[in-house]
């Protein structure tokens, strides 16, 4: 930035210096040619009177203009002691006989001079001057110590300018390095300048406090998977500690008879299954995101229909009923699905057996809503604000298989998708879960 300023600032005093040198320039020349011609009608007042070859000549004061009578015949008469003028041009020599109009040599510069040669009776008088260029070379000599100490000037301004400008782009810097260093994500940077810098400075600080909810949200992610996977993790320990036991002693047959065995094994089982489906909704919850999967558009019947298969072979001792209606919406099958699918399970852990859960879905206005309807004990109204939160299980619900992640899942892939989800009480005295998703028109030439 400095050394753009200095070369601007140098710049524009060469241009300036060029252009009033210029102007300069022909004023002078201007003034200069006026004062030959005014001179020169003098002299040629007395000429016309006593004619060129007796006029009066009056002897050169030692400085000042020079003058000279020129005659037809080209010979010349001059001042007593006045300096010798140039030869007498041909030009000029044509003016004195008669033969051409008055000449302004006043750019004539043979030997130093300024001519101007004005036509008299018969013949001419001249008058001359030295062309002194010293006021034109003064002048560019104030304008370059003008210019040199413009352009130190400049720097130095332009340096100061600089440095105050880029003081908080230092400080930012010096801030970043330290986050970088320290890994301290609470040090936020002052808010300090304007424009540019301080959008730039607000941006970082916005970026330092997703980075501080990201990492919290890591951590009490990290704290609540710990705490949700130590009961099971515990419980299998136990029961597999128990078999090696008994079986290193070789008392495994008659310490557990076979139903005892049995039953203890059906445990263990169950206990691999629900840390299976714990440690996949974790890494769910963990990406942070509904899915990779690109959006399209798609009918949420389909993607319900699907889901309610899987809910199926996933319980058979349950029943789902299904009532369907197309709609179409623009989403991610996978993820919807998914939601879809903890919506059902969720229900099919509190329906009686003699119960099914319904699933319907109908288009309501410009949504798709999608209801779960289950005819168990419902939500009380005290944890019906907190179901959706990740691990939150309400205490009639700690007994039952569940991580207390798939309702939170649900909740992410509605929000993703810009729609809702509430809880409410079923007709059937359950839980009745809804989604409302933004529906979309179907595509041309689809039933």
């Amino acid at each position: 930035m400095t050394v753009i300023a200095a070369t601007a600032i140098a710049v524009s005093v060469f241009v300036s210096f060029q252009v009033a040198s210029e102007l300069m320039d022909r004023k002078l020349l201007e003034t200069a040619e006026d004062q030959l011609h005014a001179d020169s009608r003098v002299l040629a007042t007395g000429a016309e009177r006593a004619g060129p070859a007796q006029v009066q000549l009056p002897p050169y004061p030692g400085s000042g203009r020079l003058v000279r009578v020129v005659l037809p015949d080209g010979s010349t008469r001059t001042p007593a002691g006045q300096p010798e003028l140039p030869p007498v041009s041909e030009q000029a020599g044509r003016v004195a006989a008669g033969a051409s109009a008055d000449l302004l040599e006043s750019t004539d510069w043979n030997d130093g001079y300024r001519v101007y040669t004005l036509r008299v009776g018969g013949g001419a008088v001249q008058v001359a001057d030295l062309a002194d260029d010293s006021p034109v070379n003064q002048f560019g000599f104030g304008m370059l110590v003008i210019g040199l100490l413009c352009v130190a000037g400049g720097a130095l301004v332009g340096r100061t300018v600089a440095r105050a400008a880029l003081a908080p782009i230092d400080r930012l810097t010096a801030a970043a390095v330290h986050v970088a260093d320290t890994r301290d994500l609470d040090a936020g940077i002052p808010d300090e300048g304007g424009g540019e810098i301080r959008q730039l400075i607000q941006s970082i600080n916005n970026m330092l406090a997703a980075l501080r909810e990201s990492r919290q949200a890591q951590r009490l992610l990290a704290e609540d998977a710990s705490h949700e996977l130590k009961t099971p993790l515990t419980s299998l320990r136990l029961n597999v500690e128990l078999l090696i036991r008994l079986d290193r002693r070789g008392t495994l047959d008659s310490a557990l008879p076979a139903e005892s065995r049995t039953r203890l094994l059906h445990d263990v089982g169950a206990q691999v299954a629900e840390l299976s489906t714990l440690a996949a909704e974790l890494t769910e919850v963990a990406r942070g995101d509904v899915s990779d999967e690109s959006t399209e558009l798609i009918d949420l019947a389909d993607v319900v229909v699907a889901a309610v298969t899987r809910a199926r072979s996933r319980m058979p001792g349950t029943e789902v009923a299904l009532d369907v209606s197309s709609v179409w919406v623009s989403g991610r099958p996978a993820a919807l699905q998914r939601a879809v699918l903890n919506l059902i399970d969720n229900a099919g852990k509190w329906s009686p057996e003699d119960q099914p859960v319904q699933v319907r879905l109908r288009a309501v206005g410009g949504s798709a809503v999608l209801e779960v309807d289950d005819a168990g004990p419902g939500i009380d109204a005290a944890d019906a604000p907190r179901v959706f939160d990740r691990f939150y299980r309400a205490d009639s619900a700690r007994a039952l298989p569940g991580s207390g992640l798939g309702l939170s899942i649900v909740r992410r892939v509605v929000d993703a998708h810009g729609g809702r989800v509430t809880v409410a009480r079923s007709g059937r005295g359950g839980a009745l879960l809804q989604v409302g998703l933004p529906a979309a028109s179907p595509p041309t030439g689809s039933e």
